[in-house]
């Protein structure tokens, strides 16, 4: 594609002194390999019809990689290589380049608070950062994998309350893995919103908590912490997510509420004894950043936690927050009084959005709570694993999981089906481990050694090396976009052009054996490597 690209920028300058960037499309097979709409882009620089340019791009392009130029329409050219060339491309696919080698990048993802359960939105979280954290690593980047947990407020007081009603003595817990704090967090909610006694207690927990002036209040909140994360460590292990490195609002909170008082006239204004930012100036709504009584709200925070990040990663070029879609209009006004106090701060940073995780089920809670955690979920898919397959695996769970969260355009909300997650017959990451197993095993059939160069393609084999050719520009568009379901997609139809390969093209034993051995090589690497940017394993058998 860089090539090819290369070519038609120099005939256009040849034949028309113009320095311009071509742009490739992949056309219908029927109509060439890529496609560009050049002709039609120098319409009004030449003050020329957009076919009458291509015609004359037609007759001077010569590249011995394409084997024939052809017209379309008003002015679209189109390209089909030679069968080497192709062949070539697809054979070296999962070769990736590295266009953002030298790149440093934060990813902040998953975000759970202690003293709460890690619900599925958690997960999906956990899952998506995960993955595009990986897309930009495998394309050069230096990736710094960051998460940012609540571990003060209300939310603690109202745990610590539950677990002292409860008379909760830390020495006394024996199963550490099986003590959920969230439960107590629970009690400990519904208390506050209906019971006023209970409500005054957590209240002065609360100042405890930031004042750290009791020593019962603090036992249990350093106790509870250490539980919290611990119990998120092991969930993360089963779900095969990368470790993170942790901030605390604890350790945010004092940054931002400097930052703001420091800008207290330049960009915050004074409102009812609050300190607010009025994004109206910006398009968008005013915040409050401190309230009447001092305290930091989540904007300040987060104030706090980029400059955080800022100190810890000075070279870092980018820096990416992923949450859920609820917190859009938010970040809009937190990056906006950024801007004004840090503007290259605020311009590497980019938020980025999930949407809502319901199921097809309609289940959304659990046993325990009306929060369905990811431990819930995730045994649930285990249930229907071992029912489906006669066995558990952590494997085939994770992978029906994150590629039944990761097919979806990030964004938009989505229905997640256990059923088709774990189906070996649809557009589930099952199916696709099981598409990598199967084509390893018509591998170790064959004793024959696969062929280092293709010639020549017959029509079913070109069709597939068409299609595993395009990873790398799929993959550049999943890594630009930050959009992992573009992979998803890929390799979903990918597979499927292979089974329409295999059902015409006998493989083992036939003439044409060691050809098609290196073409089902190369797309089991394909897939491979595809599934591993997903953090989904690719099995040699299912």
């Amino acid at each position: 594609m860089q090539e090819l690209q290369e070519s038609i920028k120099k005939i256009c300058q040849e034949l028309f002194r113009v320095d311009i960037e071509p742009e490739l499309t992949r056309p219908e097979p029927q109509f060439g390999d890529y496609s560009t709409n050049i002709a039609m882009r120098l319409t009004g620089k030449l003050n020329k019809n957009s076919r009458e340019i291509a015609e004359v791009i037609q007759k001077g392009f010569h590249n011995e990689f394409v084997s024939k130029v052809e017209i379309a329409g008003p002015g679209f050219i189109n390209f089909t290589l030679t069968n080497d060339a192709l062949a070539r491309s697809a054979l070296s696919a999962s070769e990736l380049p590295k266009p953002r080698a030298n790149q440093e990048v934060l990813v902040e993802f998953g975000d759970p608070n202690p003293f709460k359960e890690m619900h599925i939105g958690h997960a999906y979280s956990y899952i998506t950062g995960d993955a595009i954290a990986s897309l930009l690593r495998a394309t050069g980047s230096r990736v710094h994998r960051l998460s940012y947990h609540g571990d003060v407020g209300l939310h603690v007081a109202k745990a610590i309350w539950g677990m002292q009603k409860e008379g909760i003595d830390p020495e006394k817990i024996t199963d550490i893995v099986k003590f959920n704090i969230g439960i107590y967090y629970a009690k400990g909610a519904k208390a506050y919103e209906t019971d006023e006694q209970a409500k005054s207690e957590i209240n002065q927990i609360n100042g405890h908590i930031y004042k750290q002036d009791n020593p019962e209040v603090d036992r249990l909140y350093k106790w509870g912490k250490e539980r919290s994360l611990a119990h998120f460590e092991l969930t993360l292990e089963d779900l095969n997510v990368e470790k993170t490195e942790q901030y605390f609002e604890s350790e945010a909170a004092d940054v931002g509420v400097k930052l703001v008082r420091g800008y207290e006239d330049k960009v915050f204004k004074k409102s009812d004894g609050a300190i607010v930012y009025e994004g109206e100036k910006a398009g968008l709504h005013t915040r409050v950043f401190i309230t009447s009584a001092g305290l930091p709200t989540y904007e300040t925070k987060d104030l706090g936690l980029a400059k955080l990040k800022a100190k810890n990663y000075p070279r870092a070029d980018r820096s990416i927050i992923i949450t859920a879609h609820e917190q859009a209009e938010y970040f809009k006004v937190m990056l906006a009084a950024l801007a004004e106090i840090d503007k290259p701060l605020s311009d590497k940073t980019q938020h980025i959005y999930h949407g809502f995780v319901s199921l097809s089920s309609g289940k959304m809670s659990s046993r325990t709570g009306d929060v369905y955690s990811a431990v819930s979920f995730m045994l649930d898919v285990d249930r229907a694993v071992e029912k489906q397959f006669g066995h558990k695996s952590d494997s085939v769970r994770n992978a029906a999981i994150k590629y039944g969260f990761l097919k979806h355009r990030l964004g938009s909300d989505i229905v997640y089906d256990l059923a088709e997650s774990i189906s070996l017959e649809g557009n589930s990451g099952p199916y696709l481990q099981y598409a990598h197993a199967r084509a390893r095993s018509i591998l170790k059939k064959s004793s024959v050694q696969p062929a280092s160069q293709i010639p020549d393609l017959e029509q079913p084999e070109r069709i597939l090396v068409r299609k595993i050719s395009e990873y790398p520009e799929v993959i550049d568009k999943a890594t630009t976009e930050l959009m992992p379901h573009h992979i998803c997609t890929y390799l979903y139809e990918l597979a499927q052009v292979f089974n329409g390969f295999y059902e015409k093209c006998r493989v083992v034993g036939d003439p044409r054996e060691s050809t098609r051995l290196a073409l089902v090589s190369a797309y089991a690497r394909v897939l491979k490597s595809g599934l591993e940017l997903l953090n989904i394993a690719a099995p040699e058998q299912v």
